[in-house]
């Protein structure tokens, strides 16, 4: 099934405009549920209910307030909401270059793909290359859903992708948990630590060697509900002793990785060898030899 746009917008970069779409890249693989009425199983329907008047009160009834005190709300309609919105503008206005390393990724909220319009094939395929072999990414406004989003462009997989990103102000400040920096750590910690990194560490990321266990348990659950089958409950996975020693939990780790590693090679060698052949039975003896002795 070919991807299905989500609209169109125009990069501005300099004098330059390459008229773009945009796709979604990802979306959320989790297990959803409905709730159900447990006496007849129907599904339930949620309505909004004011505590005061005792009421349910239909969505037309409904207004916008913004609590800028406990339970004080001022009053929005959505005519003076609308009149608030940036001006409508499909221009992703680039502002200024940057490494990618300079960019903390707790800044990224959401990733859309960008490809190109009709006409913006060699445009774009300039940006994405230029972007590429310079090594930086762009920095720019763009209005979605009414909503001025500060947004990130990067060349990646040969094309162009764009991140919805967090203001500054939406960040929280990091500064204000503590890190266990009065924690002095042992000699020799450290070097174990980075040890076990070490021997832990891959050259890249393989996205394809991680899945959600939780969700195929459960879809696996429901297909055999679905088909009648006998459930078998999974059994729960035994917890962890609490590790009080930092050392001797590093060298524990790495004892049991070299002991991993020696099983397996031990293992390997063992499969290279030819079987070992049965020792050769005696023959029997001649009974009529047996027979004509006395």
């Amino acid at each position: 099934m070919a991807p299905h746009s989500l609209g169109s917008g125009t990069i501005s970069f300099g004098l330059v405009s390459i008229p773009v779409k945009l796709y979604t890249a990802a979306s959320s693989g989790g297990v959803s549920f409905n709730l159900l009425h447990a006496k007849c199983g129907s599904r339930i329907k949620q309505q909004t209910f004011c505590p005061v008047d005792n009421e349910v009160v239909e969505r037309s009834s409904l207004v916008k307030g913004y609590e800028f005190q406990k339970d004080q709300y001022v009053r929005f309609t959505d005519e003076e909401l609308k009149a608030l919105e940036g001006e409508a503008s499909k221009v992703i206005d680039i502002a200024e270059f940057v490494p990618l390393a300079t960019v903390d990724p707790i800044y990224f909220e959401k990733t859309y793909y960008l490809g190109p319009d009709k006409g913006g094939e060699k445009p774009y395929r300039l940006l994405a290359d230029a972007m590429a072999k310079s090594d930086k990414v762009a920095l720019a406004t763009f209005v979605m859903r009414g909503k001025e989003s500060l947004v990130l462009v990067r060349p990646a997989q040969d094309g162009l992708m764009l991140h919805t990103m967090y203001f500054a102000d939406e960040v929280r400040d990091f500064g204000e948990i503590e890190k266990g920096k009065s924690v002095k750590l042992r000699e020799g910690e450290l070097g174990l630590a980075e040890r076990l990194i070490g021997e832990l560490s891959h050259d890249e990321f393989k996205p394809e060697q991680y899945q959600d266990a939780y969700r195929n348990r459960v879809l696996e659950l429901a297909s055999s509900k679905v088909e009648g089958k006998e459930i078998t409950a999974v059994e729960p996975e035994a917890q962890r002793a609490q590790v009080i020693d930092l050392m001797d939990a590093l060298k524990q780790s790495l004892a049991k990785r070299a002991g991993a590693a020696a099983s397996g090679a031990q293992a390997a060698s063992t499969a290279k060898k030819p079987p070992a052949k049965a020792p050769r039975r005696p023959a029997a003896p001649d009974r009529k030899a047996q027979g004509g002795r006395k």
